[in-house]
Formats: C-alpha cells, structure tokens, sequence
C-alpha cells in the first residue's frame, strides 16, 4: 500500500476573472483538504473567488502527436469560424 498522497490539480477563478485557471499541483489525502490546502498555497493575497480541484489521475489529455488528426477536421468546417459570417455594418468595434 502506497503511503503518498495522491496528486491534485488545481484551478483558481479570479476575482476578476470569468474561467478558472491552472495554478499548480499538491498532494493531499482528500478532496477537502486539496481545497484547504489550495487556498493556503494560492490563494494567499484574498485573489480567489473559486477553487476547483481535479486529482491527476482522473484527468485524461491528449497528446501532442494527436493533433493533427484531432484538430485536422475542423478546418474543414469554416463555419465555425467568426470570420464566416458577415459583419453587419452598424456593428462597430467587435
């Protein structure tokens, strides 16, 4: 039986911000003290307003050697690109 802890991911939303942010790992027994722990180590100035954490091994990412096949088909589909549709002329700054 392994005695470490296992491996957090931690998100931070800003206060000023409207995503959550990658800010780093920890190790911690639990969901809980992950969160606790999180909050200890960044967010130390009052910056945060949420704190999500993610354990490692539930996370699954691709590659970067899968990115042309997994990204590769949605240049086919221009449409979902905002330069597809026309701007109406009385929409400034956007």
């Amino acid at each position: 039986m392994s005695k470490e802890w296992p491996l957090w991911e931690v998100f931070i939303r800003s206060q000023h911000g409207l995503a959550h942010k990658h800010v780093g790992s920890l190790h911690a027994p639990d969901a809980e003290m992950a969160i606790n722990h999180a909050r200890d180590v960044y967010t130390r100035r009052n910056e945060g307003l949420s704190i999500w954490v993610v354990r490692a091994s539930d996370i699954t990412a691709s590659s970067p050697g899968d990115k042309e096949p997994l990204f590769e088909p949605a240049n086919n589909k221009v449409y979902r690109h905002p330069t597809f549709f026309p701007m109406p002329e009385e929409i400034k700054h956007m």
